[in-house]
């Protein structure tokens, strides 16, 4: 397996622990519960799409960019094409996020790619490393965790990830690649914005699973007012695109598709601002 294809491999490590599984995190706090938009007099459900990966040139990016709706973008920093793939997605008028590479429970290092966050590292290290991530990625206005199973569950790691993420008016994405994750409890401390992961898309490289995952998105919106699910570019970009190309216009009668910021409401002293 090359370099392109451990890459964009390494999210599905972490998401197969969780992989077909819905999760929620309702009236967690820095999570805000979306207020439908209104439409022939129903209640629009939303969906927040966010496509990880990108920054590496991954194949399925030019399908994922051009999809008829607003996505979030989580770029990989200090990769290939980092800048092009962030500065494309703000044209687009796509939010774009920090895609931070952290160390997982299982799989290799060499997955994580450049800058990644370690839990044998010193507080000074991690805050040079997220400082150093957040600078290289432009217009970010939050983060996630490219695997990061391990660092996660790690209270003192992520205590040092989310002060940078607050310092810099950051929000953060939690993809839930583990149940143990602490960051509903730190960011509700630290008054970090969060959001969290519902519903992985490819896990599994196939289009009849990707089409099942909306499937099961589709009915957790029955129960909910709102849904982030993520998808990736690399080996299941083209098919994710495509399966959501097809379905997106079906949504839409009574889906409002939104980026990540959309779905925050940010306090005064917690304004969300593209980091440039």
């Amino acid at each position: 397996m090359n370099k392109r294809m451990r890459l964009a491999a390494s999210c599905a490590v972490g998401a197969a622990a969780i992989a077909m599984t819905v999760i929620g995190v309702p009236g967690q706090a820095g999570y805000a519960k979306a207020e439908g938009g209104q439409q022939d007099g129903k209640v629009q459900r939303q969906v927040a799409i966010v496509i990880d990966d990108f920054g590496n040139g991954m194949t399925g990016t030019q399908e994922m960019m051009q999809l008829p709706v607003k996505l979030t973008t989580a770029v990989m920093p200090f990769m290939p094409t980092t800048k092009q793939d962030a500065e494309l997605a703000y044209r687009l008028g796509h939010d774009v996020i920090v895609h931070m590479p952290m160390e997982p429970v299982r799989g290799k290092p060499e997955w994580l790619g450049p800058g990644a966050i370690m839990t044998t590292m010193n507080d000074a290290e991690i805050r040079k490393r997220v400082e150093a991530a957040i600078d290289d990625v432009p217009h970010a206005v939050g983060m996630n965790n490219h695997m990061g199973s391990k660092v996660t569950a790690d209270e003192r790691v992520m205590r040092v990830v989310l002060s940078v993420v607050k310092e810099r008016g950051l929000f953060f994405l939690d993809s839930r690649t583990t149940y143990k994750t602490v960051l509903p409890k730190l960011t509700a401390e630290m008054g970090v914005p969060l959001l969290s992961n519902q519903v992985f898309l490819d896990d599994v490289y196939s289009t009849a699973h990707i089409a099942k995952q909306v499937g099961l998105l589709r009915k957790y919106l029955e129960q909910n007012e709102s849904c982030i699910t993520i998808g990736h570019v690399g080996p299941p970009g083209k098919l994710t695109a495509a399966v959501l190309k097809d379905a997106i216009p079906r949504m839409q009668p009574d889906t409002r598709f939104v980026r990540l910021s959309q779905l925050l409401k940010p306090s005064p002293e917690q304004e969300i601002v593209p980091h440039s």
